[in-house]
Formats: structure tokens, sequence, C-alpha cells
């Protein structure tokens, strides 16, 4: 490998990383402000600056710039890693991204940077291991269903995880200027390596980036802003496919509208602002309670609606007295009670194939519920009380 030229390669991969980072950060971010593509761009920047601080080895920056370049680099996997955390949780915290660069840092300025190209070497590539590797397995262990692309992150992270564990561990065995190391594991080839995985992963990048802002306005245009439940419209999307199903099962099922009793005198006398912990209280109440596979949504100001596959109009009555129970037993900051809870209830069975009359009944029977003297449950046309 002889032909290739280590700091060539170096600036051609810092002219690479800055085409790149300048498309990624106009075209993509710029458009897109996910917190993945922001990420990478932070990944881009770390990769691109600490590259360019190698130019300075055999000068006499090398002191400061090959401990620096190294922690750069480390910072920039660390990176990587927390972009993939942010698709399925939290971002890490601060000293998890940082503790590993810091480490390294500290390592390379302690092992005679002046004098030692691989100063701080081990900790170095075991760092760019370990954070790679994370970031392969936070990827990988997105549901398929949620991107296209993650897949092929994962797997190209996670190569060059793998890449990095052995050059850790020949360097371990042999030293930077072993046989093994310098035919498999030197700097040019590593950095024709990653030039290559730097381009095709910016454009999965961008292509995931696209993936959460369309998934992005999807959730926005099904999903209430305040409660994070389903919103009259994407609730009547998804309970119409619901009922075909049931219909189709011949299964039960039921709908029920819940109104918060006199929620008004919350907003009068406690402010909007508790007005609204209640509801998101009572969402919370709501979606704790019915099953994962069941539809929940708020219908409009104090007033939910859930549909219930599987239950008849007798278990759905139980499950809305369990919901009454546990409000009941929220407390709020203001100290004042929640408010009781109005139900009308309706049968969903074979016969019913129309979502808006299945509503408009249990919209009778909510009503019926509130002129019976609130805080109870009423099922359908039958007017039976609960």
């Amino acid at each position: 490998m002889e032909f290739l030229d280590t700091t060539t390669l170096r600036v051609v991969f810092a002219v690479v990383a800055v085409t790149l980072l300048g498309l990624f950060y106009f075209v993509t971010f710029q458009r897109t402000r996910s917190v993945y593509s922001a990420w990478w761009c932070a990944a881009l920047a770390l990769f691109l600056t600490g590259s360019a601080a190698y130019l300075l080895d055999g000068t006499a920056h090398q002191v400061w710039a090959n401990p620096t370049g190294n922690a750069l680099l480390v910072l920039g996997a660390a990176s990587v890693w927390a972009g993939a955390r942010t698709l399925r949780a939290r971002g890490p915290r601060t000293w998890q991204l940082l503790a590993g660069p810091l480490v390294t840092l500290l390592a390379s300025a302690l092992d005679s940077p002046a004098t030692n190209d691989w100063s701080g070497g081990p900790v170095f590539l075991g760092f760019m291991c370990l954070f790679l590797a994370l970031a392969s397995a936070e990827l990988w262990a997105i549901k398929r269903s949620y991107s296209r692309v993650t897949k092929a992150l994962a797997l190209a992270s996670g190569l060059l995880a793998v890449y990095y564990l052995g050059r850790w561990l020949v360097f371990l065995v042999e030293g930077p200027d072993g046989p093994t190391f310098t035919t498999y594991f030197d700097s040019a080839i590593t950095t024709l390596i990653t030039l290559v995985l730097l381009v095709v992963v910016s454009f999965s990048m961008a292509a995931l980036s696209n993936e959460q802002v369309t998934r992005d306005l999807h959730l926005r245009a099904t999903r209430d802003g305040l409660t994070g439940l389903l919103n009259r419209s994407g609730f009547d999307d998804l309970a119409v496919n619901e009922l075909k199903r049931i219909r189709g099962n011949g299964t039960p099922g039921a709908l029920v509208l819940a109104d918060l009793d006199h929620f008004k005198t919350v907003n009068d006398t406690h402010g909007h602002a508790a007005g609204d912990v209640v509801l998101q209280a009572f969402a919370d109440i709501c979606v704790g309670t019915v099953r994962s596979t069941d539809l929940v949504g708020r219908h409009g100001g104090e007033e939910f609606v859930i549909l219930l596959s599987g239950a008849d109009a007798n278990r759905a009555e139980t499950i809305v007295n369990q919901l009454s129970a546990r409000f009941a037993l929220a407390t709020f900051a203001e100290g004042f009670e929640p408010p009781t809870v109005s139900y009308g209830i309706a049968s969903v069975d074979a016969e019913s194939t129309d979502l808006a009359a299945v509503i408009a009944t249990a919209d009778a029977a909510l009503y019926e519920a509130k002129s019976l003297g609130r805080n109870r449950a009423v099922q359908g046309s039958t007017g039976r009380r609960g």
C-alpha cells in the first residue's frame, strides 16, 4: 500500500468532508431541522477538524495537534452514536458524550505527543470502536418499519467498528510499526475506507432525515399537540379501518365518548394552564388503562374518544369505571380535585358499518349521562345506567 500517500488522502478527505458538510447542512438540515441530521452535521465537522489537525504532524505543533485530532475524531464518533440514539430515545447525557474524548485527550497528551505520531493510540482506537459499535447497535435495534435505511446504516457503522477493533487488537499485539498493522490498518488505508463510507453514509443520512420529516408531518397531522393522543381526524382514519376488521372477524367492540364534567370551572378558577394539565392527566390515564391495540383520541375540547376492540359494552363500562377511579386519585399542584367524568358507550358489531353512526349513538348516550346528573356511564340507545 505504499502508493497511498497519507497526507494526500487526508487532504482529499478534508475536501470531501467540507463538501458533504456544506451539502448536508444547507440542503438537508436547513430543510428538515431534524435532530439526527444536526448530529450528523456535528460529526462531519468534527471528523473534518480532527483529520485536519493530523496535517500538523511532523511540525512543532504536533504536540497539541495530535492529541486534539484524536479527541475530535472520538467526539465525532460519539456524535454518530448520539444521533443514532435520538431515533429511539433521548440523546446521551453530556458526560456520556464527553468522557471518551476527554480520556483520549489526556491519554494522548501524556504519551509524548511531540514525537509520537500514535500518542494515546490504544485509547483512541478503543473509543472509536466503542462509539461506532454503539451507533450500530442503536440503528440495528430500530424496527424495519421505521425506516428503509437504518439497517444499511447499522451495517456500515458495524463494519467500521469491526475494522477499528482489528486496528486496536493488532496495535496492542505488534504496535503501529508491525507488518500486519502497516499492511492492513495504517492511517492511509483507514482514511480511504472512512472516506468511502462517509460518502455512502451521508446520502443514507439524507434519506433518513427526509423520512423523519415525512413522519413528523404525518404525526403532527394525526396527533393532538397537547395530549399526544390521536386528534379527531387521525382517530377517524384508524377507526374506520378498525371497524372493517371487527366486522370481518365477527368480534365485538365498543366505542366510548368521555367528557370531563364542569371542565370550564377548572379553567375559570385555576386558569387554562391548570386545565391543560388536567387534560394531559386524563389522557395519560386512558393510555395507561386500555391496551396498546385500542385507539384513544381527543375528540375536541375536554371530550375524548376510545375504541375498544374485543370488548362488549359491559366490558367497556368496567373499563371506564377504572378510568374514573384512577382519575379521581390524580393530584395537581394547585391542590384542586380532578373533575368527574361522564361516558357514553356504543356497541360495535358486524352491523356497525358507519363510524359516524356509532359516534352518534355514543354521543346520545353521553348526553343522557349528563342529563342524569353526570359522573356516570350510559350504554347506547338502551339507556342502561352505570
